[in-house]
């Protein structure tokens, strides 16, 4: 992992405190509404807290599936990218506006039921976790903020291929 040493709390809250409106946003949104605040497993919460949002779009119906990919992507890139300036760190755990990513890409046209979105969560961190090839290499290559999502986003795509496995094999 790119040198994600997990600042402190009071760290991270400094940041908050110092930064100017612009910043505050972008670290509201880079640790997803705070999650990535949580000191031990941020990453897993930043993917917790994400699954209603994706749920609820896939819900929705394809085209808000699709939208909401493209949102994320959008959104999170740049955001995740100023986050690690602000926070002065290459890839802060306190972000994990990239999980969110990686859930939504996970989620992703997967008729949403208990079943599907537990597995999805599960296959999603275990990719995120241990990062197969190509995912390390994405992590270990790719600088900034494309850097810091682009791994959740091919974790996502693991775990969304994964799910799609398990609901045929459970069918």
């Amino acid at each position: 992992m790119k040198g994600t040493v997990n600042k402190s709390l009071a760290d991270n809250l400094r940041l908050f405190k110092y930064a100017d409106i612009k910043g505050r946003f972008i670290l509201f949104f880079a640790t997803w509404f705070f999650t990535g605040l949580i000191p031990f497993a941020p990453g897993t919460w930043g993917s917790l807290a994400a699954l209603p949002f994706a749920a609820l779009a896939n819900s929705l119906g394809p085209f808000f599936s699709y939208l909401s990919i493209a949102l994320i992507l959008i959104i999170s890139i740049p955001v995740a990218g100023r986050a690690a300036q602000i926070m002065q760190m290459e890839d802060p755990s306190s972000v994990v506006i990239d999980e969110a990513a990686g859930i939504f890409v996970t989620l992703f046209l997967i008729p949403v039921s208990w079943m599907s979105v537990i597995a999805g969560f599960v296959l999603f961190r275990i990719f995120d976790i241990l990062k197969p090839f190509p995912i390390g290499l994405i992590d270990k290559k790719v600088r900034g903020g494309r850097g810091i999502v682009f791994d959740d986003v091919m974790a996502g795509i693991y775990a969304n291929v994964g799910v799609r496995i398990f609901l045929i094999l459970m069918d």
